[in-house]
């Protein structure tokens, strides 16, 4: 979906302000699994902290852009859905501006498998702060409700997390003509959009802008990061049955005895008729 998008998402898209990934993943050097990395707009900030990353993503093109800024990150394209790595691999699992593309039922059990004990799910949105005004007639121009949920219910019904904690940190994205342009050209729903209808969305966005009159000095746009993080619940190894054993009842009760004793002759008569393998019998004493 957003291939097509790609260098705009990559020009246009904020980071992420480093006390919030801070927050979200602790201290490092932790091993680190990115789903949904994109064109790395996270991915920065976790290798700036000194964090071991592996970033995956659905998209090669996206993945492209990364590899052109990190070359040193391990890449692997794929989703969240049927992860790339073996049975607990890594400290935490973090996606940002990505959780709500995730099937669900398929996805938190992989980031389970994926996780060592007590490793960590964190989740990141940056949101647009339209409690300003102008910050909200930009939010009309997209015309997309802001990409964000509330995981914890979702999480918690799974039965892979607990502990789950959030928390709020605020930053600005300086936007100039062209950046605010890309900002708008790579959401999802105007990559949609044909050509035609592109253009026209364009130039709504720099009409949008110049009637604020900030020219190329640009303007700072208010965000909110959300951060949530939660912890993999422990999971219980399954253990195969033990094997199935002949009964064996042994007493050292008189009575035990007696009642053995009784019982031998009918034992006897079921050996062959050539009689006990005297190499194997078993000899009992009553005593």
């Amino acid at each position: 979906m957003f291939g097509k998008v790609a260098e705009s998402y990559d020009r246009g898209r904020p980071g992420y302000p480093r006390e919030a990934v801070e927050w979200l993943v602790g201290p490092g050097p932790r091993s680190i699994l990115e789903l949904g990395a994109g064109t790395g707009k996270l991915t920065r900030t976790l290798v700036e902290l000194g964090h071991d990353v592996h970033a995956t993503d659905p998209d090669e093109a996206m993945l492209d852009i990364l590899r052109r800024h990190l070359p040193d990150v391990r890449t692997s394209v794929g989703g969240a859905e049927s992860i790339p790595a073996p049975d607990l691999s890594y400290d935490v699992v973090i996606a940002g501006q990505a959780f709500h593309w995730f099937d669900l039922d398929k996805a938190l059990p992989e980031i389970s498998r994926v996780l060592n004990p007590g490793g960590t799910l964190a989740l990141a949105w940056n949101q647009r702060d339209e409690s300003i005004p102008w910050v909200r007639k930009l939010g009309r121009l997209i015309e997309r409700p802001i990409e964000s949920m509330d995981p914890s219910e979702s999480l918690l019904d799974s039965g892979c997390f607990e502990g789950i904690e959030h928390a709020q940190h605020t930053f600005w994205q300086t936007i100039h003509r062209a950046s605010v342009v890309d900002l708008v050209l790579s959401r999802s729903n105007i990559a949609m959009l044909s050509d035609e209808d592109r253009a026209a969305k364009r130039a709504e966005v720099l009409a949008f802008y110049d009637d604020y009159g900030r020219g190329m000095d640009g303007m700072q746009l208010p965000y909110i990061c959300l951060c949530y993080r939660a912890t993999v619940v422990p999971q219980v190894p399954v253990r195969p049955a033990p094997p199935v054993m002949p009964t064996t009842f042994i007493s050292s009760a008189r009575d035990s005895m007696t009642d053995t004793a009784q019982a031998l002759p009918r034992i006897l008569d079921r050996l062959p008729d050539d009689g006990p393998d005297t190499e194997s019998m078993l000899l009992i004493d009553f005593r």
